[in-house]
């Protein structure tokens, strides 16, 4: 299903990839607080959790706040850091029969050519090592028996690489959603081969069976 047929959402009053700031140079930052943003929330969570038993023993409390600044980082990401640092976005919707469905896009032609270098890899750079740190903290907590921080550490694990996946979706796939493409294609396979199997048995059987001769004497 191509993301081109797909409606923007009724609050997108600037068309995907028509909203880039051209007016900084090269060398600047096109959107400096986009970009701040897109680190501080990643940064704080890991940070946080880090050192959350220095400022307090509240388990609950530390939990809450981590929680916190990832559910802000991944809404930034997802909704703002995505479409403005590098072109990119999913979401979903629900069309009229009740039905879901994941969009994944990226900006095309003259706006892709605008987005800053800098910003991209900013962008690529936090998505990617965010993962992996929580990865690692992942592995220290299972080794280490710690049990309630094995959940808040696969929450992160789960939103971060949510994140991470609908990107590279986004990016591999370009305006096309990967998954019905995919999904489209064995259906396709499937049917051709199915065919060309019935007729291959088709013209390899007599017309008529009972006009063969038989060795009855």
């Amino acid at each position: 299903m191509s993301s081109a047929t797909m409606p923007l959402l009724d609050d997108d009053t600037i068309a995907f990839g028509e909203d880039l700031d051209t007016g900084r140079s090269k060398d600047s930052l096109t959107h400096p607080y986009v970009t701040c943003f897109h680190l501080v929330f990643r940064g704080a969570s890991i940070i946080v959790y880090m050192l959350c038993g220095w400022f307090s023993d509240s388990f609950i409390a530390s939990f809450v706040t981590v929680v916190l600044f990832l559910s802000m980082d991944f809404w930034t990401v997802k909704n703002i850091t995505g479409r403005l640092m590098v072109g990119l976005r999913w979401w979903n919707y629900v069309d009229d029969d009740g039905k879901s469905h994941w969009v994944f896009e990226s900006r095309k032609g003259s706006s892709q050519n605008r987005i800053n270098e800098r910003e991209a890899r900013i962008f690529w750079t936090a998505l990617i090592l965010t993962p992996l740190i929580w990865a690692i903290f992942f592995i220290v907590a299972l080794f280490g028996l710690k049990l309630k921080w094995l959940l808040l550490v696969t929450i992160a694990l789960i939103l971060n690489g949510s994140n991470l996946y609908g990107y590279i979706k986004c990016k591999v796939g370009g305006s096309e959603n990967l998954s019905t493409v995919t999904s489209n294609f064995f259906r396709k396979q499937v049917l051709q081969n199915a065919v060309s199997l019935v007729a291959r048995q088709a013209s390899n059987t007599p017309a008529n069976p009972l006009s063969q001769p038989t060795n009855t004497v």
